[in-house]
């Protein structure tokens, strides 16, 4: 891809921001990104170490958490390097590839996750007797490998479109990481044509996905309405409602970035922000806070430390 490009190195120009803020802005992001990478890793531990957790739901909860984590690491560490040194914005190429390709992996592969999830809570509620011989170990790692399949062609098709075409400057990015949009305003050929076949791409994925997760829990609501005691649609709404909550967190900032007409950098940057820095944090929070059994987990394994300890 390469050969067909002069430049060899592109430039970052970072969150949009007054310069003024650079240590404080630098604080708050490498705070938030710890917090993201510990709290995705407690899940992944708790999850592991409980017998009780091992169920479809925490398995698919484990690949969130994996992927989380990643996405998080993917784009944060160089926003951070872009804030406090002077050439910390400069990426290869090659790099510049890598990071594309990565991140669009890790977040169509949450995209499909959020629909097998959905899935997954619609046969527990729908079929609560059947469910375990309908979600078995089988069945489950098969959906799990399909998302990180799926997702993985999906940013494979991505990122050949974008680096096929010609790059002879300018190099500058206008975004704190290496994406689809600002990236194509650097091109030196005429990308109107790849920008609606991945307009279209992007539409399809995102669509289709929020179709079925809509779909999903549509019948979720129909077969909760005919629980009869009220402890019992109770006990069922709040085991979709954290499930809600990420679904749209993610979707939303990533419709208004990819699926709309135009562009401004000063807001897709802010927007950005939204689902590759605060999401993946928003995840553990709100599956171990509104989680009981979770909680619970966390509290045994705390008990379990520092028995140890003694």
């Amino acid at each position: 891809m390469s050969n067909i490009s002069i430049v060899t190195t592109f430039f970052l120009s970072g969150l949009p921001h007054p310069p003024v803020l650079d240590s404080m802005l630098f604080g708050i992001f490498l705070v938030i990104y710890i917090l993201t990478v510990l709290g995705n890793l407690l899940i992944l531990t708790v999850i592991r170490v409980d017998s009780h957790l091992h169920t479809p739901m925490y398995y698919f909860l484990t690949n969130l958490s994996f992927i989380d984590m990643w996405f998080s690491t993917v784009t944060v560490p160089k926003m951070l390097m872009t804030l406090v040194s002077p050439g910390g914005g400069a990426i290869s190429f090659h790099s510049c590839v890598a990071q594309l390709y990565c991140f669009h992996f890790l977040g169509s592969t949450e995209c499909f996750l959020y629909t097998v999830m959905s899935y997954d809570r619609y046969l527990a509620i729908s079929y609560p007797l059947r469910y375990s011989s309908m979600m078995g170990g089988r069945v489950c790692a098969l959906l799990a490998a399909g998302t990180w399949l799926t997702g993985s062609l999906h940013s494979a098709v991505q990122t050949t479109l974008i680096f096929h075409l010609p790059y002879c400057g300018p190099n500058e990015i206008q975004h704190y990481f290496c994406d689809g949009p600002p990236i194509l305003k650097l091109a030196c050929a005429d990308t109107s044509a790849i920008e609606m076949v991945i307009f279209v791409n992007i539409g399809v994925v995102a669509s289709g996905c929020f179709f079925l997760i809509s779909l999903s829990y549509v019948s979720i609501v129909c077969s909760i309405l005919r629980i009869r005691t009220s402890e019992g649609r109770h006990r069922a709404f709040q085991t979709c409602a954290s499930h809600c909550i990420v679904v749209l967190c993610f979707f939303v900032p990533c419709v208004f970035i990819y699926l709309r007409p135009g562009s401004r950098d000063a807001v897709d940057g802010v927007v950005t922000v939204f689902y590759t820095v605060l999401t993946p944090l928003l995840n553990p929070v709100v599956y171990t806070l509104r989680n009981k059994e979770v909680k619970k987990a966390l509290f045994k394994l705390k008990d379990k430390v520092a028995f140890s300890q003694r």
